[in-house]
């Protein structure tokens, strides 16, 4: 995508080498508004962060109304990040798969590779909720099979493949074009014992959350031993505002990931108004430990 003329120019590109930094935008406030999240992707691209992620949630229960409440739908709104960015990976952490329809899913992240080539990656989950299975007539157990078959189906179309016969979606025997410049990356985000073994059979990247390091270590051992001989790429959401009281501390804190084999950390910075001096502030601090 060529980047408008409107557009000020990116003012550095990433300052240091080895494990990436990525930004969780903040799509998860009841009353944000789109400015503030495309300012904040904009601003992420700018200093050098590697890409930007955002949630999906469709109805989320009442007591996470405050938290999830102001989710707007994750596909749309990384098509108008697309936009107004030139560089920085577009990423869903994650889709809920089971509650959408695989070939109209497959459809739209492949017209999203189009607006950006190269730039996005699939982030998919099976999802907690059971409230928004109900909303969309999603059997709640059938998740993890849902979103085994909706993973091959978007793959296989992506392809131009025809796809095998399925359990729970229709036949997909007509033309899908425009397909993806490059398959997508897949992303499976998780952390019980069938997300994990999905992400080792079927992911490109798997994304943690909540792990200490020295757990996320034990974990991306086990996951090069059940994806051997495919190395998969491993990373882990934080949020700043839980792991470190400061800046200072939370390069700390990343460093131990990254000796603990993290190939890329995902932060959420809290709320919008207060994560332009954090981001930038990581962002010098990170650059300086990596070229002392």
């Amino acid at each position: 995508m060529v980047q408008p003329a409107h557009l000020a120019p990116i003012r550095r590109e990433r300052p240091w080498h080895g494990m990436k930094l990525s930004v969780a935008l903040s799509n998860d406030e009841s009353a944000i508004g789109p400015e503030s999240i495309v300012g904040q992707a904009r601003l992420a691209e700018e200093l050098g962060y590697a890409g930007v992620w955002v949630p999906d949630h469709l109805l989320p229960p009442e007591p996470y109304g405050d938290v999830y409440g102001g989710v707007y739908e994750a596909l749309m709104l990384l098509s108008h990040i697309a936009a107004v960015t030139s560089r920085v990976t577009l990423g869903t952490t994650v889709i809920i798969a089971p509650l959408r329809e695989p070939v109209l899913l497959a459809k739209q992240l492949a017209t999203l590779e189009r607006l950006a080539p190269g730039r996005v990656v699939f982030g998919v989950g099976v999802g907690w909720d059971a409230s928004e299975f109900d909303a969309v007539g999603v059997p709640f157990s059938q998740r993890g099979a849902r979103t085994d078959e909706t993973i091959d189906l978007v793959r296989t179309l992506h392809r131009g493949e025809t796809p095998r016969e399925n359990q729970f979606f229709g036949s997909a025997a007509g033309v899908f074009e425009p397909r993806p410049t490059a398959p997508l990356p897949i992303m499976v985000g998780g952390m019980t014992g069938p997300a994990f073994r999905r992400a080792a059979r079927v992911a490109d990247r798997w994304q943690a959350f909540g792990l200490s390091p020295q757990e996320f270590r034990t974990r991306r051992e086990d996951l090069d031993r059940l994806s051997a001989p495919r190395r998969i790429s491993a990373g882990i959401m934080l949020s700043r505002e839980d792991s470190a009281r400061s800046v200072a501390d939370l390069v700390d804190f990343l460093h131990d990931y990254e000796e603990a084999g993290a190939d890329e950390v995902t932060i959420h910075f809290g709320p919008s108004a207060q994560t332009s001096a954090p981001m930038t502030e990581l962002v010098d601090r990170w650059g300086a430990r990596h070229s002392a």
